[in-house]
């Protein structure tokens, strides 16, 4: 008899224990809805970048290209847009984004292989581990680790290009790590594996993946130094490597004013050289190497009122050989530039300045000419 009144009481209570486990799975539920989503948001921004240039040069069009006077024209002046890019990021939670970032100024010429230049997922555990694979920019070198929508001159360094269209850096598709090594940040690790053949491609080219590492280290204050090292190829090539290093530092001179200085230098295989050879016996691919160095000082005047935020005063001084080794032509680059900021951080500034390229070995009617380019440049992100 005592177990069949068990049994009633269990059958009676039993859908008031189901009722209270249902609203407690529930509240789990709800509870873990809202963490997951606590931190969700998209945000949108940009960067809008247009100019006028003048070549200072008669018989040099805009692009640096040297033309017979006699028997062409070209454009030796135009205004122009050199970027409008949209970043669209989305926070999905405290671990998770997604960054997409378009440069619809690429429409203006073919965009094939174009206008896409950032499209990554990224994973932040803690400050000493973060990864996020798809197509951004390895961090190799100065350029790569500022903010991609501040040029504080008329364009990135030859040098950043040339590596770019090496595969070194610039956007590339593959999976990278970046972290602390010690807490608070003083210094940093960058790896990763990449495909190397440069951004929206469909595929690699090869089955061979680039590497590359990169370590920064603050040293005193506003003072960092930071070192890469990478290896790969491209298309037919056989591995090649490439090598750099760099220093940042900021230097208050008074209330007023400050020296911001930065220096690069890089060298690595050219495998566009390397797979352009055609010669049935070529040399190794260490024998194509391109190389070069940047000194870029900026004294900054903070003039800090309410239209006028500060004043730039810049010269960037370029050294680089693109085949220093098997065909070697150095160019030597000087853009003396002022910068008149109206909004923090580069938000709204015209910039003002001269891009002059000299070339130890002129060939005529092309690019590897003796040129100069004047500019007025404006600048709005947003």
């Amino acid at each position: 008899m005592k177990h069949f009144y068990t049994i009633i009481i269990m059958l009676m209570v039993s859908p008031f224990v189901a009722l209270s486990q249902q609203k407690d799975r529930t509240r789990l539920s709800d509870t873990l809805k809202n963490y997951s989503a606590y931190k969700r948001k998209l945000t949108f921004a940009g960067v809008l970048q247009t100019r006028y240039v003048l070549s200072l040069d008669k018989d040099v069009d805009i692009n640096g290209k040297n033309f017979d006077l006699a028997t062409s024209k070209a454009i030796s002046n135009t205004f122009l847009i050199k970027r409008a890019r949209v970043m669209v990021k989305g926070d999905i939670n405290d671990h998770f984004s997604a960054n997409i970032l378009a440069n619809l100024a690429e429409f203006n010429s073919d965009p094939t292989n174009k206008v896409l230049e950032n499209a990554y997922i990224k994973y932040s555990l803690n400050e000493y581990f973060h990864i996020q694979a798809g197509q951004f920019r390895p961090f190799f070198g100065i350029e790569d680790a500022m903010a991609v929508d501040i040029i504080r001159t008329l364009d990135f360094s030859n040098q950043y290009y040339a590596f770019g269209k090496n595969g070194w850096q610039s956007f590339q598709t593959g999976i990278s790590v970046l972290g602390n090594v010690v807490p608070g940040g003083k210094v940093r690790y960058f790896a990763g594996a990449y495909n190397g053949n440069n951004k929206n491609q469909s595929s690699d080219d090869n089955n061979t993946k680039n590497l590359y590492g990169r370590l920064e280290a603050d040293f005193l204050k506003d003072f960092t130094i930071g070192i890469n090292a990478g290896s790969g190829s491209m298309a037919s090539s056989s591995i090649g490597q490439a090598y750099g290093a760099d220093a940042t530092a900021k230097i208050p001179l008074s209330r007023k004013f400050d020296l911001l200085l930065m220096a690069e230098f890089k060298k690595g295989a050219n495998f566009l050289a390397y797979n352009a050879d055609k010669q049935l016996l070529r040399p190794n691919i260490d024998e194509y190497l391109m190389q070069g160095f940047y000194f870029f000082p900026t004294l900054r005047y903070n003039h800090e009122s309410r239209r006028l935020r500060a004043v730039e005063f810049s010269c960037r001084y370029e050294y680089f050989d693109e085949n220093y080794k098997l065909a070697s032509n150095p160019r030597q680059t000087l853009i003396p530039n002022i910068s008149l900021i109206f909004a923090d951080d580069f938000y709204a500034a015209v910039q003002v300045g001269v891009a002059i390229d000299q070339f130890k070995n002129q060939l005529p009617l092309t690019t590897t000419y003796n040129h100069s380019l004047g500019y007025v440049q404006l600048q709005i992100r947003f």
